[in-house]
């Protein structure tokens, strides 16, 4: 087989398995409360503490997470 064609049949395997992974339908009401569970987070709380610590050693402020700005107080 010529290059050409590995990378074809490669490509023809590999498409149903991406598209077959891949979930078009919003979850249902009913599967809602198991996504929000905390083990379900994307973030662990661990993460979350260590990130305000290293908010606070650099700009010595503590909350407000949530806006981009320099520690100097302008925005």
């Amino acid at each position: 087989m010529t290059d050409r064609k590995i990378i074809m049949l490669f490509l023809i395997c590999l498409l149903p398995a991406i598209l077959g992974s891949c979930s078009l339908k919003p979850p249902k009401p009913w599967q809602r409360g198991q996504l929000s569970q905390p083990a379900m987070q994307l973030t662990h709380p661990f993460d979350t503490r260590f990130d305000e610590h290293l908010y606070f050693s650099r700009e010595s402020t503590n909350g407000g997470q949530g806006f981009s700005a320099g520690g100097c107080g302008c925005n």
